[in-house]
């Protein structure tokens, strides 16, 4: 990856004071290639040992009974580690799948609650692209 960014005229920059100096190119120095090497294998190293624990963890919650997975679905939301109904969401679920079965466009249900006054639960305004993943996935589960 240095050496692309260098071929291509870029500049590699560390926060940390004692990497500063591997990053520099010698080609006849072979240390500075083996430090970046074995610190790159650190980092990675790093990176699995927090995804273990992450699936561990989601492991245990889920064998002792709660939810662990993420953002609940459209229409559930998790409460003491358990999935719940969301009647709001359910609500404006009923909506979307009603406009949808009545022929409404993704863009055009979104629009509409919108204007409603439905708020997605990220952002002010509702997108078509959302819609039809939230439409898509309940009818997974249905």
């Amino acid at each position: 990856m240095l050496a692309e960014v260098r071929r291509l005229g870029g500049q590699v920059f560390t926060t940390s004071a004692g990497e500063a100096g591997y990053l520099e190119d010698d080609p006849t120095d072979p240390s500075r290639k083996l430090i970046r090497q074995v610190l790159g294998a650190v980092v990675e190293y790093e990176r699995s040992l927090i995804t273990l624990r992450l699936q561990s963890g989601r492991r245990h919650k889920a064998a002792k009974g709660g939810y662990a997975y993420g953002a609940p679905p459209f229409g559930k939301k998790a409460i003491d580690g358990d999935l719940v109904d969301s009647d709001e969401e359910r609500r404006v679920l009923r909506e979307m799948k009603a406009k949808r079965d009545g022929g409404a466009s993704y863009r055009q249900i979104a629009a509409h609650l919108t204007e409603r006054g439905h708020k997605p639960r990220r952002g002010e305004s509702w997108h078509p692209q959302t819609i039809a993943r939230i439409l898509q996935r309940v009818g997974e589960r249905d």
